[in-house]
């Protein structure tokens, strides 16, 4: 990554550190009450446990999982904890990442949470999100654009689908108690993943 994988997870805590209080009031309209405290509270662990001098994107990013798995309370570890690794095991040793890659990160760390969550596109989750962003990412890879202009079409994507987690009703975790009562509500999942891929998208920028 151009400014490297350590700034990148660094930008990452910080953006998700900036909007802990709004990912939280989102999750007290339709769940726990904690999703940008345990996020924020993730991160903060996360970068005490790694190095400014770390270039092994894969292990940063297997490091990453694995703290978050630890720390991040309800579904939200488990699942963020398993789309880092997931991530990881495709970048073992590299210190740079093409488009390929990303391509292939991307669809990992969805095929991983749908695995973990058992969860698909539609549910009002983060996968509504994440999908859109993905799709959009490899749609503008194969037209030949380059990194950065995939990753702008890519939270483009994912901006309109946490729009659409307004529109439907939840079929997942504690919002689903909700019934359609959820609608109405952006999922707070799909928000900070799309919190997450600007925090990248700004760091390929350099």
């Amino acid at each position: 990554m151009p400014s490297g994988i350590y700034e990148c997870i660094s930008l990452i805590a910080e953006r998700i550190a900036d909007n802990k209080d709004f990912l939280t009031e989102l999750d007290r309209e339709i769940g726990d009450s904690d999703h940008g405290i345990n996020m924020s509270r993730g991160f903060t662990a996360v970068m005490e446990k790694l190095s400014p001098d770390e270039s092994d994107i894969g292990a940063v990013l297997k490091k990453t999982g694995m703290t978050l798995l630890s720390k991040v309370g309800g579904a939200s570890g488990p699942l963020y904890g398993t789309a880092y690794m997931e991530a990881g095991k495709l970048t073992v040793g590299k210190t740079d990442i093409t488009t390929e890659d990303m391509k292939s990160i991307l669809e990992a760390a969805i095929a991983g949470i749908q695995k973990r969550g058992k969860a698909v596109k539609g549910e009002k989750t983060m996968l509504d999100s994440l999908i859109p962003a993905s799709e959009s990412f490899n749609k503008k890879i194969a037209e030949g654009a380059d990194m950065v202009t995939g990753l702008e079409a890519a939270c483009e994507s994912a901006r309109e689908g946490v729009e659409y987690t307004k529109t439907i009703i939840a079929t997942k975790g504690r919002a689903s108690y909700l019934g359609e009562r959820s609608i109405g509500h952006q999922d707070p999942g799909a928000t900070s993943a799309l919190i997450t891929l600007e925090a990248i998208r700004d760091c390929m920028k350099g």
